[in-house]
C-alpha cells in the first residue's frame, strides 16, 4: 500500500468533506457510509466508494473513522447491524497487519481507553483523534484534531492531518487524552450556546431589540465565540444543522456519565443538558443547536429575531 493509501468510514457533512480534501492531496482512498448518497457525493469529488466497511478497511494501514456515536465506530471496526453499517464484519478483521485507525468520532475518555486496549490485543493501534471545526472546517481542511496515541500512530497519520487540519494537538502517548479533552471543549461549548439563547430571550422579553443586543454584546465582555456566532442563527431563523440538538444531547451526556464516574459535581453542564433534551422533546433534536432557543421561545411567548 501507498503511504498515502487509507480507508475512510463515515462521510456525513465532516466526513466528506475531509475525504474529499484526502482525495485532491493525492490520497488513494477507499471510502462508505450506508447512506448511498453519501457515498455518490465521494464518487462525485473523483474519489472511490465501496459496498462496505470491510471494503473500505481492506488490507489498509491506515483507517479513518467519522461517526457519531461510540455504538457506531462499534458496529464499523467490530461488525453487526448498526447505524453505520449493513450487518457486515467490521473494519479490524479486514485490517494490514499492525494497523492505525483513527477515530474522529466525540465518545467518552473511558470508552476511547478501552477500545485502544482491546485494538491493542488484535495488534493494531488507536489514534484517539477527535475533531473541532464544523463542516466549515472540514471544507477548508482547517479542523483542529485533539490527538492521543503513540508516536508510531502519529506518523502513520501525519500527511493525513496535514491535509485535513489547521491545528493538530498531541496529548499524550495514550488514548483517552485525546477525548478527554474534546470533552471538556463540547462541556464550554453546549454551555455557552445554551447560556446565549438563554440571555438573548431574556433581552428580548425585557423589551430590548434582539438585533441591538446581539451588536453591543458581541462588543462587550460578555461575548463568546458561541455567542457571536450562534446568535445570527437565530436571528435569521436559520436552523439548517451546522452541527445539532442532539449533538448536545449525546456531547453534555459524555460530560455527565463522566462526572459520575469520577464522582464530580456539574450542575451547570446539567442545568444545559436539560434545555437541550427540552429542544429535542419539542421536535428541534435535528435542527442546528441554536434551536435550543426556542425553548425560552416557547415558554416566554417570544421570538428571537431581527
Amino acid at each position: 500500500m501507498s503511504d498515502q493509501a487509507c480507508g475512510f468510514v463515515g462521510l456525513g457533512s465532516m466526513g466528506l468533506a475531509m475525504a474529499v480534501n484526502l482525495v485532491r492531496a493525492g490520497f488513494e482512498l477507499r471510502g462508505y457510509d450506508i447512506a448511498a448518497v453519501a457515498r455518490e457525493g465521494l464518487v462525485g469529488a473523483g474519489g472511490v466508494a465501496v459496498g462496505s466497511v470491510a471494503e473500505a478497511a481492506d488490507g489498509q494501514s491506515l483507517l479513518l473513522v467519522v461517526v457519531a456515536r461510540a455504538e457506531q465506530a462499534e458496529s464499523v471496526l467490530f461488525g453487526g447491524a448498526g447505524a453505520v453499517t449493513s450487518g457486515e464484519g467490521g473494519a479490524v478483521a479486514a485490517l494490514a497487519p499492525g494497523a492505525t485507525v483513527v477515530l474522529h468520532s466525540t465518545v467518552s475518555p473511558a470508552y476511547a481507553r478501552d477500545l485502544g486496549e482491546r485494538l491493542a490485543t488484535a495488534g493494531h493501534r488507536l489514534l484517539d483523534a477527535p475533531i473541532s471545526g464544523g463542516r466549515v472546517g472540514a471544507e477548508g481542511g482547517n479542523l483542529s484534531i485533539m490527538a492521543s496515541g503513540s508516536p508510531a500512530a502519529f506518523d502513520v497519520a501525519a500527511r493525513a492531518f496535514e491535509v485535513m487540519a489547521g491545528r493538530v494537538y498531541r496529548l499524550g502517548d495514550e488514548p483517552g487524552t485525546g477525548s478527554t479533552v474534546k470533552m471538556i471543549n463540547q462541556h464550554l461549548a453546549g454551555v455557552h450556546i445554551a447560556a446565549a439563547a438563554e440571555a438573548m430571550a431574556l433581552g428580548t422579553r425585557a423589551g430590548a431589540d434582539p438585533a441591538t443586543l446581539f451588536e453591543v454584546i458581541s462588543g462587550s465582555a460578555g461575548n463568546s465565540w458561541m455567542f457571536s456566532n450562534r446568535v445570527p442563527h437565530m436571528l435569521e431563523r436559520d436552523f439548517s444543522p451546522r452541527s445539532a440538538v442532539e449533538i448536545f444531547v449525546k456531547d453534555l451526556g459524555i460530560v455527565l456519565e463522566t462526572g459520575k464516574e469520577l464522582r464530580f459535581p456539574l450542575p451547570i453542564a446539567a442545568s444545559a443538558h436539560q434545555q437541550y433534551l427540552a429542544a429535542a422533546a419539542g421536535g428541534h433534536g435535528g435542527e442546528d443547536d441554536a434551536a435550543v432557543v426556542k425553548v425560552y421561545e416557547r415558554l416566554a411567548d417570544i421570538e428571537v429575531k431581527g
